[in-house]
């Protein structure tokens, strides 16, 4: 069965995927169980592409759908709008989490369309169990020193960081953040891979 290529370039079915195909490796698996845990999610990387560009697509539901795998989205970039990104529950069940997928919703409190946007009041809300949170997240852009050989189209070169904090000493709290530090990972590098071609 051939498959249409989506706009962003992946065969729906073949591409790299937030929750579906993206079941742990064994050694990330083993990383996972024998790491000490963390209370938050501390991502970043360098994207070449300008602060702005990289954070409408953290709002647009067109990359969201490429990037994060979004089945659905609403996002209001301003003061007090809704965020929430919806995705198709997993066939696998995580040992502890049930089933992955589900809704992650929260409250744009901050947000500067050149350097980033803070949501409060943030839960994931599982396809299997009762919600984890409340949580925060911040994104935040800043311009790195181009490297004229990498720098976008449009002359750019942005770190952006991710901080995902909220905590309550639980096996499933430890689990969430375990699993979505490596989904953050994974995301982060198909947002880059999406905004640099």
């Amino acid at each position: 069965m051939s498959c249409q290529p989506a706009p962003w370039g992946y065969c729906r079915r073949e591409r790299p995927d937030f929750f579906h195909g993206a079941a742990l490796t064994r050694v990330q698996e083993h990383a996972i169980s024998t790491a000490n845990f963390v209370s938050k999610v501390n991502v970043s990387i360098v994207i070449a592409a300008a602060p702005a560009r990289v954070l409408r697509a953290f709002f647009d539901r067109g990359a969201l759908a490429a990037w994060w795998q979004a089945a659905a989205s609403v996002t209001t970039p301003r003061v007090l709008g809704p965020y929430a990104v919806e995705w198709r529950p997993t066939d696998f069940r995580d040992e502890v989490l049930g089933r992955l997928g589900g809704v992650l919703r929260g409250t744009v409190i901050q947000i500067d369309p050149a350097a980033g946007f803070f949501l409060a009041d943030v839960y994931w809300l599982p396809p299997d169990g009762d919600p984890i949170g409340p949580m925060a997240i911040e994104v935040t852009c800043h311009t790195v020193s181009p490297d004229p050989d990498r720098a976008g189209p449009d002359g750019g070169m942005t770190e952006v960081r991710i901080l995902q904090t909220g905590f309550e000493d639980s096996a499933r709290w430890r689990r969430y953040y375990a699993v979505f530090s490596v989904g953050w990972e994974r995301a982060l590098v198909m947002l880059k891979a999406l905004l640099e071609r």
